[in-house]
């Protein structure tokens, strides 16, 4: 793996505070900040796999009323009547 050298400008008071709290974690400020890089390139890496993900889901949805395969308000709210029951009735069987 080639290595580059990562050049910017920070206030003293900044560099010398983030140098004391990395020697106080045995870290080095170089080694905080490439850690600090990897996490964020993971961060920005799943957040983009999550907004594919979400993206597909939502055109799976779209498609599917598009093609009115849709179910009725009514029929949601049977079905959720039916759990909202049996969650209450578990409830009621967990306290005996």
């Amino acid at each position: 793996m080639s290595e580059a050298t990562f050049t910017f400008r920070v206030d003293d008071g900044l560099k010398e505070q983030f140098s004391n709290a990395a020697k106080s974690r045995d870290r080095s400020s170089a080694q905080l900040l490439r850690d600090f890089m990897r996490d964020f390139v993971k961060q920005q890496q799943e957040a983009a796999e999550h907004d594919s993900w979400f993206r597909r889901e939502v055109q799976i949805g779209l498609d599917a009323a598009n093609a009115g395969d849709v179910v009725s308000a009514e029929e949601v709210e049977a079905e959720a009547e039916v759990w909202r029951a049996e969650t209450r009735r578990k409830m009621i069987g967990s306290r005996s």
